[in-house]
């Protein structure tokens, strides 16, 4: 890759997240032009999107439905054109919650206890106390995220969390302290803790500037870090993630870790978390964005250098 490549930076996109995606996709953006590349900035907000002549590879900084669910990935590979994070099967296992803990439990990851329910009307679950978390399916962002303390809470907290997908997951509530561990080319990077300054990480705490801090590497002993990146690294390779991804994890007050989900396309903002632990091994936010492309194109050898044909589009 000493030459300059000409990428398209593929964002915004139709789904929930379409406001984070438009954030990630401009900072990489600026940051593959700062070392050279030529970038073409591309929004899908329908499927009739043309990719330009010539293009090597797509940066993917898409979130949510469509962008993270294997759709798009589905529509590259037809194209043959190489693209940045996990594969569509990968992408698809890993944006559906249930499929995502189903793969976790089969492969020996540890998780929380849930259950899925599929209507407003479901009465609380026998068998449960709470505090129970509500969430979408198949939404990311936290979009939807609902938490409920007592059971008089049950009717409306689903209501409001059913609106976005068919189906919502009941997870047990991990009390304990949260992280998110970031995958690049096979390796844990270092644990991120997050600290929200009231409430609980939900989206306005999120993308709220100031709302939480963030601390990498997080004060774990050696024993514990090792823990919660085992079992990231456990997720990732159980949903059959590839080049990066990030793994949100809950650790218990004994230290155990408890694997939450598994994000494919994280945000890539500069303040991002996977940009965050990056830093702390060396590797800046221009730098993390050339690597990802850089591995997008290891994996693809057989994609001509003159990239895709005059006019390639998806129908």
């Amino acid at each position: 890759m000493s030459k300059p490549l000409n990428i398209v930076v593929m964002l915004g996109g139709p789904s929930a997240e379409r406001g984070v995606s438009l954030r990630s996709g401009a900072a990489v953006a600026v940051a593959l032009r700062s070392v050279g590349h030529h970038v073409t900035e591309l929004d899908p907000r329908t499927e009739t999107w043309t990719l330009p002549a010539g293009t090597d590879a797509v940066f993917l900084a898409l979130h949510g439905t469509y962008g993270e669910d294997g759709t798009v990935q589905r529509q590259l590979d037809l194209l043959g054109v190489p693209y940045t994070g996990c594969d569509a099967e990968a992408s698809r296992v890993a944006f559906d919650k249930v499929l995502t803990k189903q793969a976790c439990v089969a492969a020996g990851v540890p998780t929380a206890r849930f259950l899925v329910v599929n209507s407003a009307a479901t009465p609380w679950p026998a068998g449960w106390q709470p505090p129970v978390v509500l969430k979408p399916v198949r939404q990311g962002s936290s979009v939807g995220l609902q938490f409920v303390e007592e059971v008089a809470q049950w009717p409306a907290a689903l209501a409001a969390s059913i609106q976005f997908d068919s189906e919502v997951l009941v997870e047990e509530k991990i009390v304990g302290r949260e992280t998110t561990v970031g995958i690049l080319a096979g390796t844990a990077l270092p644990v991120v803790e997050v600290r929200p300054k009231q409430g609980v990480l939900d989206y306005q705490n999120k993308y709220t500037p100031g709302a939480t801090e963030y601390f990498c590497p997080a004060d774990f002993d050696a024993a514990t870090t090792q823990k919660i990146q085992a079992a990231a690294l456990g997720a990732f390779h159980a949903v059959g993630g590839r080049d990066y991804a990030r793994v949100d994890v809950m650790v218990r007050p004994n230290g155990d870790p408890v694997v939450l989900e598994v994000n494919t396309l994280p945000g890539m903002t500069a303040t991002s978390l996977l940009p965050k632990a990056a830093a702390v091994i060396g590797l800046n936010y221009a730098q993390l964005c050339h690597r990802m492309v850089e591995l997008a194109l290891l994996r693809s050898p057989a994609v001509p250098a003159g990239g895709v044909e005059k006019g390639a589009h998806v129908v």
